[in-house]
C-alpha cells in the first residue's frame, strides 16, 4: 500500500492515521510518500519528494486515467483508490491478490559487511517476463510533524513509514539475479527500516516486495 499524502491537504491525516493501522498489522507493506503540489496553499511540507510526486504521477500515466490527488493510495502498483477508505483499500487488497499472488516473484534483502545483498528468484511458471526494476527504498518509521500554516495549521501529524529515498538499484529480466551495492551509499543517518519492490514497467504493477524493519 502506497499512500500518496501531503501536509497541506486537510484531508490527508485520516489516511495517514489509517496507513499506520496497515503498518502495525505487518500484513502488508504500507508506505508514506509525501509530495510537495500543495505547498503552494501556504504551507511547504517538510517530508516531500520530488521524486514522490514524479512517481505518483507516472502511476497515473500508467494506468491511463491521469489521478493525481491526495490522499491516494496505490496498491500493488495497480489500483489507486482514497487512500482514508479502509473499505476501499481492504478490497483493492483482496481483489488484486489473485493476480499477485501467481506472478509474485520471491525477493529478499540483507546487509553484510557495509554492504547490500538483494536476491531475487526466478519467474515462474507462464509468468509474464517483462523486465522489472529493482527499487532500494529507505524509510523512516515514524515523523512527528507541527504544522504551522496552510489547512492543517496548528495540527501535529504523525507519518508512518515515511519514504525518504526511493533509488534504482538493478533490473530483473526473468531469472534469479543478486545484487551487491555499498550500504553507504543508498541509507540515510536518520533511516530505520528499508524495503526493496520489483515493479515492471514505469508506474506498473509491483511483482515483488519485502521489507526490513517496517
Amino acid at each position: 500500500v502506497e499512500l500518496f499524502t501531503s501536509q497541506g491537504c486537510s484531508s490527508c491525516p485520516p489516511a495517514d492515521a489509517l496507513l499506520k493501522t496497515y503498518a502495525d498489522s505487518h500484513e502488508v507493506i504500507a508506505l508514506s510518500y509525501a509530495v510537495d503540489y500543495w505547498d503552494y496553499l501556504g504551507w511547504k511540507d517538510t517530508l516531500a519528494l520530488p521524486r514522490n510526486t514524479e512517481r505518483q504521477r507516472a502511476y497515473a500515466k500508467a494506468r491511463g486515467d491521469g489521478a493525481v490527488y491526495t490522499p491516494q493510495a496505490v496498491i500493488d502498483g495497480v489500483k489507486h483508490v482514497n487512500g482514508a477508505s479502509r473499505e476501499d483499500i481492504d478490497k483493492a487488497l483482496e481483489s488484486g491478490w489473485a493476480h499477485f499472488s501467481t506472478q509474485q516473484v520471491p525477493v529478499r534483502f540483507w546487509m553484510q559487511n557495509g554492504a547490500l545483498l538483494i536476491q531475487t528468484g526466478a519467474a515462474g511458471q507462464g509468468q509474464d517476463t517483462k523486465d522489472a526494476t529493482i527499487w532500494f527504498v529507505v524509510v523512516k518509521k515514524a515523523v512527528e510533524v507541527p504544522i504551522g500554516r496552510g489547512e492543517n495549521a496548528a495540527r501535529t501529524v504523525t507519518y508512518t513509514n515515511v519514504v525518504r529515498e526511493i533509488t534504482p538499484v538493478g533490473v530483473w529480466t526473468g531469472k534469479p539475479i543478486m545484487v551487491r551495492l555499498a550500504l553507504h551509499s543508498l541509507m540515510r543517518s536518520d533511516s530505520e527500516a528499508a524495503v526493496v519492490l520489483i515493479q515492471q514497467g514505469d508506474g506498473g504493477p509491483i511483482i515483488g516486495a519485502a521489507a526490513m524493519g517496517v
